[in-house]
């Protein structure tokens, strides 16, 4: 059939869209989290507010990522599985933590809160480090070195960098007065950051990774690939600027960082989708030595064509309800 063919492309592009949906969606509410100041509770419990309603529903596009990877490319999420096991280990250790401090911080006593501010606080740094480390390490194609480790540290920094900017961005899309004015503060600082981050990615990578520099040197790939760059660090320059002249009157273009930042990622996120495609695992397996079974595979799409509309149906219909400035928060 001509169906079973395209089977590991449509898979492969639902992984891709969920891991994207995901980096940039519990991206913003981790680097809110990180950013969390633990001596102002008002400010504090106005953050909290901007990203209560969202978070945990983020934190689906994750496990759908994991469980396309798990059914539709068993081998490769066997190979994964084993190679990151200790770092996932922490990451869910982080995001459980975040979950806890939710909730047991507007239970406790008011003097026991800002213990529960900082679990928040490490639970969401704990996280992002883990999953900017084994981004790392899965560029490297999990090679132990001890460049692949330096590597994977510094993607840790990068991408907790690369949550901060855009948490920033979605409080002062969110938020008003003196912690608007702090989130362009931390925004600026974050954005030059991650600056420094992609540009190092760019540098490095083809550096380290032969096949990587032999897809970015040749056509046709070059053409796809050293646009991306290019346009990613405009957007950088262009998202200071923006900065620099918020907040403006009646607070217009409070959204503008955020959807810049939103297509920052997006542009990162296609040059390594270019990069390694349609390798699944870096120099070791691809796509098509990866996939289930084509009659597998089309037993798991009717799921998948059910799913995941229903994902995007809520996703949009929750941010649509809890659009607009953040309101005091209330623990129901």
């Amino acid at each position: 059939m001509i169906l079973d063919a395209h089977l590991p492309y449509i898979f492969v592009g639902l992984m891709g869209l969920a891991v994207l949906v995901y980096a940039i969606l519990d991206g913003y509410d981790l680097g809110v989290g990180i950013l969390l100041p633990l001596k102002h509770e008002d400010k504090s419990d106005q953050m909290i507010a901007s990203i209560g309603p969202f978070w945990d529903a983020n934190e689906t596009w994750l496990v759908l990522a994991i469980g396309i990877l798990f059914i539709a490319f068993p081998s490769a999420h066997s190979l994964v599985l084993k190679e990151l096991y200790l770092p996932a280990t922490f990451m869910l250790f982080g995001l459980i933590l975040r979950g806890v401090a939710f909730d047991f911080r507007a239970k406790v006593k008011q003097t026991r809160k800002a213990n529960w501010d900082k679990a928040f606080k490490f639970g969401s740094l704990l996280a992002s480090f883990m999953q900017g480390y084994m981004l790392g390490m899965y560029i490297m194609g999990f090679e132990h070195s001890l460049q692949a480790e330096v590597f994977a540290l510094l993607s840790g920094l990068g991408v907790t960098a690369a949550y901060c900017f855009i948490g920033a961005c979605w409080l002062i899309m969110k938020t008003e007065g003196e912690l608007q004015q702090k989130a362009i503060h931390w925004a600026r600082k974050t954005g030059w950051i991650c600056f420094v981050g992609v540009l190092a990615v760019c540098l490095v990578n083809p550096l380290i990774n032969s096949s990587v520099l032999e897809r970015w040197t040749s056509l046709p790939f070059a053409l796809f690939i050293w646009p991306i760059p290019f346009v990613s660090l405009c957007l950088f320059v262009l998202c200071h600027q923006v900065l620099k002249r918020l907040p403006l009157q009646n607070d217009a273009g409070c959204w503008v960082p955020f959807m810049i930042a939103l297509f920052i990622f997006l542009f990162c996120f296609q040059g390594l989708a270019v990069s390694f495609f349609p390798d699944i695992v870096p120099g070791r397996l691809d796509i098509f030595e990866a996939a289930s079974a084509p009659s597998s595979l089309r037993f798991i799409l009717v799921g998948a064509l059910i799913v995941v509309p229903c994902i995007l149906a809520y996703t949009a219909w929750s941010y649509r309800v809890f659009w607009g400035k953040v309101r005091e928060l209330r623990y129901y």
